[in-house]
């Protein structure tokens, strides 16, 4: 596939088919993905893969604690406290546009359902974790952000990727909120971050959910060109 066409197809996907993912694959797509760029060639991702009965266990566990429960949790990437302009008006645009609503304007029920579907990961069948080593990110110094920046550029090869092969995905923050429970039934080791989860698997196209597409600002909004 193009790589432009991968682009414009990628998105996130919110209903999955049952259909399982071939280990094969997965392998394929992440050994693929570990082309992006990293200062010096740092490489400073890690994965674990997840599907079947373990990830079965975790999303039930994570499900049981409840949205209700995210204030108490240990998320280990900071999440943002606020959102001034001009982000808050696009999520405003964003909310309009596809009727959902934000968390705090939610019923105690509709909050619980939406992170129950979150949790679930949406029905994917299976799930990569990314991991960072923490004495990497949080130094004596302060916070080496730029490692993140390069997980960054490994997470978007494997969503587009993931179109490539007919998969769809979806970057969930709020797939590892609980990162004690991912850490209990994987056993990850104290020293890795678990940074994000990035849902995989086959798209429900007749999900309605699956069939906007999501605008984004105008070019010359955004960008600057100097010296043309």
């Amino acid at each position: 596939m193009d790589i432009t066409q991968a682009i414009k197809e990628r998105k996130s996907i919110r209903a999955f088919k049952p259909d399982p993912v071939k280990l094969e694959l997965l392998k394929k797509i992440i050994k693929q993905a570990q082309r992006a760029p990293s200062w010096a060639n740092t490489q400073p991702w890690e994965f674990a893969v997840v599907t079947g009965k373990k990830l079965k266990v975790i999303q039930e566990a994570c499900v049981q604690r409840g949205a209700q429960d995210m204030q108490n949790s240990q998320s280990e990437v900071a999440r943002p406290y606020d959102f001034p302009e001009p982000y808050i008006s696009r999520i405003k645009k964003l909310q309009a546009s596809e009727s959902r609503g934000r968390t705090r304007e939610m019923t105690k029920e509709d909050f619980e359902a939406r992170f129950a579907d979150n949790a679930r990961h949406y029905g994917a069948p299976a799930c990569i974790y990314l991991l960072v080593g923490k004495n990497f990110i949080y130094q004596d110094e302060g916070v080496n952000a730029w490692s993140m920046y390069d997980c960054g550029s490994v997470v978007q090869n494997i969503m587009l990727l993931a179109v490539n092969y007919g998969l769809g995905t979806i970057a969930q923050a709020m797939a590892v909120v609980y990162p004690d429970i991912i850490r209990k039934e994987l056993g990850i080791p104290e020293d890795k971050l678990i940074a994000l989860g990035i849902a995989i698997g086959y798209p429900d196209w007749d999900a309605p959910i699956n069939k906007g597409t999501r605008d984004r600002e105008p070019l010359d909004e955004i960008a600057k060109f100097y010296g043309f």
